[in-house]
């Protein structure tokens, strides 16, 4: 009778240890199949990343070539009536337009320069953070800037502005960054909500805002060695918000600080005081 009793709980315990056998196999799949699809978003996202830059850089370079194009148009028209008015001779005029030519063709080789300088700053700026960072840091370039935004979360303790521990890996690898691009200017912007702070020894927002990008400036000259004088510290208070401040969301969104990474375009400028008269 006992060996009745005890063929079923045998097979009972063998179903028992199929089940757990197949639901493990199923786990180790499903956590297989979640690191790779991790794995393609992040790629996806840094791929957008870079496509979404260079979008950015080929539409300024768009925009400037139509502005040097009627820059050239508006010196011919200039050089003509000139001509007609002043019996200039042909010889003159084209000259004087070769040196338009020249000097645009100038003007666009310093900018693809420029550009081309701050794709390659992105993308090896983007391949160097983890992907746990790139959840909290966005790159982009706009207008020609590179611009790197860190929430506040990541950077500073709760309701103040010393930078945490949390946040020294992140600005280290920007830090390398920015010494390796030495053409290259700084400017840190702190970036608040519209919520009021209360705290003693900070008025508003205008002051947190500014000391929190004041922190993040000494921090990359005392830990990293950033040469002080690319840096610039500036605080906007809460005023410049990047969306409504009426829900958490969007309040979280704002309160930032961007790390803005500008190339030194002292040469072009000279180069556009100094752009060629007509006669």
């Amino acid at each position: 009778m006992k060996k009745k009793n005890f063929l079923p709980i045998v097979a009972m315990a063998g179903v028992l240890l199929l089940s757990s056998c197949a639901g493990k196999k199923a786990l180790l799949e499903c956590q297989s199949e979640n690191k790779a699809l991790t794995e393609n978003y992040q790629n996806t996202r840094e791929q957008l990343a870079a496509a979404q830059a260079r979008a950015n850089s080929l539409e300024e370079q768009l925009s400037q070539a139509k502005k040097d194009y009627a820059r050239l148009q508006s010196s011919l028209d200039k050089s003509l009536t000139n001509a007609s008015q002043n019996n200039v001779s042909i010889e003159k005029l084209v000259d004087q337009i070769n040196e338009s030519n020249q000097y645009i063709r100038h003007l666009v080789e310093v900018k693809s320069k420029s550009d081309s300088l701050n794709m390659v700053l992105t993308n090896n700026l983007t391949r160097s953070l983890s992907k746990e960072e790139m959840k909290e840091v966005d790159v982009q370039v706009l207008k020609g800037v590179v611009y790197i935004s860190l929430a506040d979360n990541m950077l500073y303790k709760s309701g103040s502005y010393e930078i945490n521990d949390r946040a020294a890996e992140t600005l280290s690898k920007i830090a390398k960054i920015i010494t390796d691009y030495k053409d290259y200017d700084v400017l840190v912007e702190g970036n608040t909500d519209n919520v009021p702070i209360s705290r003693e020894n900070i008025r508003n927002n205008w002051d947190l805002s500014c000391l929190r990008a004041s922190s993040v400036v000494q921090f990359l000259q005392t830990r990293y060695g950033v040469d002080p004088k690319r840096l610039t510290a500036g605080g906007r208070g809460e005023y410049n918000p990047l969306t409504t401040n009426n829900t958490e969301v969007g309040k979280q969104r704002n309160r930032r600080t961007q790390i803005i990474i500008t190339p030194k375009l002292d040469q072009f400028m000279e180069l556009i005081d100094k752009a060629p008269e007509s006669e």
